[in-house]
């Protein structure tokens, strides 16, 4: 086993194995994958959006890190309001081929690590989606399914309803400092449904994590197809703080956020500075990406997607008085981890330094990342930053509502409503 296998097998293979359920998760299967991600073409930090019947379009790129040529290709699967495959046949959400061959790639130059880089714009013209909804792109190997290589979430919109949101301060005085309070209006005039209680389903998403995903909420008011939802206690997210901030766009050139490197002839080591507890400073705005990343660099290189060079990380957590949480696991969030809370992006705490420690194999770029924790005796218990990060009602967050609708007698939910607004500007 080479050494880029074994880093990719401590990283990213244990997500795999973490799954419990039937839900879709955006995941890496293979330990070859590298640096997969899915976006709106030409903007890597836009999450993956599309409109029905449109020309919108995304961008695929990953590196498979054995450095040959392998048979990739890639389907789409319709899913529910709530990630589960929808039970439809694929004749009904896709027009054209089921499997698209990617041929587009390329052998990398330059980077001391061997990779194959490949790249796709979907959707191709031989395989549109046909129905809005939730979307999971699968790659996999060799025209079997069964063999991911990872997958990604995306979504398909056909906007009927129109949305109306405001954030507020919590009227709960012990959330009114911490917490940010979302209230939505909805006009269903355009599709009228027969039982909106029960064929309307809204989901509010923060910063595009589907960990802390709010759904299964009811209005308050509903009358004349206009849908209210205003309950104080309803749609409350924790504030955060602004995400922490790694720059690798240069190796060489280590940013103030690297304490050691270690150049290697097949790979670069990187320790970071350790990340303190922030969660008892003031509160203080600065720029960020709300946990999203992009490939890029500020060496001498002309493309960072096949010259770009990967180095293994070492980011580590020291909680208050170096002792772990005795009841909570700690993890490290971010959409370059997949955002998912599993096996991969858990952080193992180390008595000999006091530190929680997790290393993860990176492409040059720009990162954003926070820690969470997550209660260990409770199954229903939320991600929280109140331990890691401190919560502030002055953050600054984007937010996205989505409106989902199932017709009498359909067997998946459409996309029907979306809405998206930053906590700070109101857009």
């Amino acid at each position: 086993m080479n050494r880029i296998t074994h880093l990719l097998l401590s990283s990213t293979l244990l997500a795999a194995v973490s799954v419990t359920g039937i839900r879709a998760q955006d995941m890496v299967y293979m330990p070859s994958i590298g640096a997969p991600q899915l976006y709106m073409q030409g903007n890597q930090m836009a999450y993956p959006i599309i409109r029905l019947n449109s020309s919108d379009q995304m961008e695929l790129n990953f590196d498979d890190l054995d450095g040959d040529v392998k048979n990739y290709s890639y389907t789409f699967q319709l899913c529910n309001e709530d990630w589960t495959p929808a039970d439809v046949s694929e004749f009904d959400y896709l027009k054209g081929f089921s499997q698209i061959r990617i041929e587009d790639y390329q052998n990398s130059t330059i980077a001391t690590t061997r990779y194959t880089h490949y790249h796709a714009v979907l959707p191709d013209p031989n395989s549109i989606p046909i129905h809005s909804g939730n979307y999971v792109l699968k790659v996999f190997l060799d025209g079997d399914t069964s063999k991911l290589a990872f997958t990604r979430r995306f979504l398909v919109t056909n906007p009927k309803v129109s949305i109306q949101s405001q954030l507020l301060q919590p009227l709960d005085i012990n959330i009114s400092g911490t917490d940010q309070h979302i209230t939505l209006k909805l006009n269903t005039m355009a599709i009228n449904p027969n039982n909106a209680l029960d064929q309307i389903k809204v989901d509010v998403v923060q910063n595009y994590r589907w960990d802390n995903v709010i759904r299964n909420f009811k209005p308050n008011f509903y009358v004349n197809n206009s849908m209210e939802y205003s309950n104080d206690g309803d749609i409350n997210f924790e504030g955060g703080w602004e995400w922490r901030y790694l720059d690798l766009r240069s190796l060489r050139f280590q940013s103030d956020r690297i304490a050691s490197a270690n150049y290697g002839k097949t790979g670069t080591d990187v320790t970071l500075k350790p990340d303190g507890d922030r969660s008892a400073l003031a509160y203080s705005f600065y720029t960020d990406y709300n946990g999203g990343f992009a490939l890029s660099s500020t060496d001498q290189i002309q493309n960072v997607f096949t010259q770009g060079d990967y180095a293994n990380i070492l980011f580590s957590f020291a909680p208050k008085d170096k002792t772990a949480f005795p009841d909570k696991d700690v993890y490290l969030m971010g959409r370059f981890t997949g955002g998912g809370l599993n096996d991969s992006t858990r952080m193992v705490f180390n008595p000999d330094n006091g530190r929680y420690e997790r290393r993860f194999l990176m492409k040059m770029g720009v990162y954003n990342y926070s820690y969470v924790t997550l209660d260990k005796t409770d199954p229903d218990a939320r991600p929280s930053f109140a331990y890691t990060e401190g919560n502030h009602v002055e953050t600054e967050n984007d937010y996205m509502i989505l409106v989902y609708y199932r017709a009498p007698g359909g067997r998946a939910d459409e996309l029907v409503g979306i809405a998206k607004f930053n906590s700070r500007t109101g857009k």
